[in-house]
């Protein structure tokens, strides 16, 4: 098989009706964070476990398409000694890695942050491909402020995204692109909406420039929302109005999915937002679906809290979070579902 070949079977694999990516890449330092409130430490051993009771879920391949994983897990066996991305495979599930390495203050422009990681990409992909990776994400993060982000932040973390997707690429490997704006500050919802287009734009001319296949890739964008700090919030209809507006104006009809990272919203109300889009915006050029880290997973951990015991339970927390998710692709989630077990 050729490489175009290769990306486009995992395009397929990946882009499937009423299905989303689960977002299990969680570092180190952050699934310390998540496992701490619920009693759980964060221990290679506990990290293994958690995560193979994820992937083992009974059915999740019905709603599921790709699992972003951490390098560690990559390594990692379930409880039978399968390896976890073969035990993605065999749920009709696509394993994917993050391959960047975390961000910095970006120099000469106080406020914003560039991620790092492109020295040896292509040599770490072609070894995350022998241990069964077939996508990768990069994530660039922006944070709205009175001055911020700037033209240079905007220029460099896009420039960064399509270099990353480029290498993917050349070796095969389906790049999902991740420009991330917070929803951190107190700025309005139009304000986000600017920001976002803007961090679009330039993304889309400089993965133009690198020459990416816009056909072979998934863009993880925020959807366009008031900052937490804000005094109005938005509702579901305000917030798809806005995010589809955005989306219309910078993203090519090329890119076959765009699946929404949630960005700290709360699982129903990230389920909501993706319904309502789908609800209202028919005919639009590219699958509106999800790539929920948090959103899928903050039931599950409630329902484990790092006890054995609790993992029949934890799985049925997560095909039930997928599966609603799996129904706002389709525009027919309702609030009431939440209340159904």
């Amino acid at each position: 098989m050729d490489i175009e070949d290769e990306l486009q079977a995992t395009i397929a694999d990946m882009v499937q009706p009423g299905t989303g990516i689960l977002a299990a890449d969680e570092s180190l330092p952050t699934i310390a964070k998540r496992f701490k409130p619920v009693g759980a430490e964060s221990t290679e051993e506990t990290r293994r476990a958690y995560r193979s009771l994820l992937f083992t879920t009974p059915g999740l391949g019905k709603f599921i398409s790709g699992v972003i994983l951490f390098e560690e897990t990559l390594d990692q066996r379930a409880d039978d000694g399968t390896p976890l991305a073969q035990v993605l495979a065999q749920q009709n599930i696509v394993p994917g890695i993050k391959v960047d390495k975390g961000k910095i203050p970006l120099a000469g422009a106080p406020g914003d942050e560039i991620t790092q990681g492109l020295d040896g990409l292509a040599e770490r992909l072609r070894v995350y491909k022998g241990q069964g990776a077939r996508f990768a994400k990069w994530r660039e993060v922006y944070a709205i402020g009175e001055r911020n982000p700037t033209q240079l932040g905007i220029d460099a973390n896009a420039e960064m995204l399509a270099r990353y997707a480029a290498v993917c690429q050349e070796e095969g490997v389906v790049p999902i692109v991740e420009p991330e704006v917070l929803i951190d500050g107190d700025h309005s919802l139009q304000h986000c909406l600017e920001v976002n287009e803007a961090v679009l734009h330039a993304v889309f001319h400089a993965l133009h420039r690198h020459r990416v296949v816009l056909e072979y890739m998934v863009l993880k964008p925020s959807m366009v929302l008031p900052g937490k700090l804000h005094p109005a919030r938005a509702t579901a209809e305000q917030v798809a109005a806005a995010t589809v507006k955005v989306l219309r104006r910078a993203v090519p009809a090329a890119v076959p999915s765009i699946n929404f990272l949630s960005g700290g919203l709360s699982p129903a109300e990230a389920t909501a937002n993706l319904n309502t889009m789908n609800a209202l915006f028919s005919g639009l050029p590219w699958a509106l679906s999800f790539s929920y880290g948090r959103a899928l997973q903050e039931p599950v951990l409630q329902a484990w809290a790092g006890k054995a015991e609790n993992r029949a339970a934890a799985q049925q927390a997560l095909y039930r979070r997928a599966q609603l998710n799996s129904l706002a692709r389709y525009g027919k989630y309702q609030p009431e579902l939440e209340n159904e077990t």
